[in-house]
């Protein structure tokens, strides 16, 4: 079973850097592809990157590419989401999401993922 828990969210200022974790406590998280998402108070939940099993993979929405990089360790069943030159358009809750097919299709659709955390809450003030 998948048991994802997020932490590194927090308060920070417009330019500063957030790293984000996603722990998974099972046993077979190098055999899910991993997703992060996030949500803003009021509006629909929005892909935010993509990591294949292997890691050799990503995939970023656009407003994120340059400032974000997802990464995984399999040994520690940990994926990363290192948020740089943050800015408010970036206060959201992030969630982790599992997904057990690996290939990289639809990957910005949350309903094909099988397992979420339960998010961390980042909030950049201008």
């Amino acid at each position: 079973q998948v048991q994802l828990v997020e932490s590194g969210g927090g308060l920070v200022q417009a330019g500063d850097s957030l790293r984000l974790s996603c722990a998974d406590s099972g046993r077979t998280f190098s055999g899910y592809l991993m997703g992060w998402f996030r949500q803003a108070p009021g509006k629909e939940r929005d892909f935010v990157a993509a990591i294949s099993r292997s890691g050799g993979n990503m995939y970023y929405t656009d407003s994120v590419k340059g400032r974000f990089t997802i990464s995984r360790d399999n040994a520690k069943n940990t994926v990363y989401l290192q948020m740089n030159n943050l800015g408010p358009e970036d206060t959201a809750v992030y969630s982790c999401a599992a997904r057990s097919s690996g290939n990289m299709v639809l990957i910005t659709n949350p309903n094909l993922y099988n397992y979420w955390g339960q998010g961390t809450q980042v909030t950049v003030s201008s």
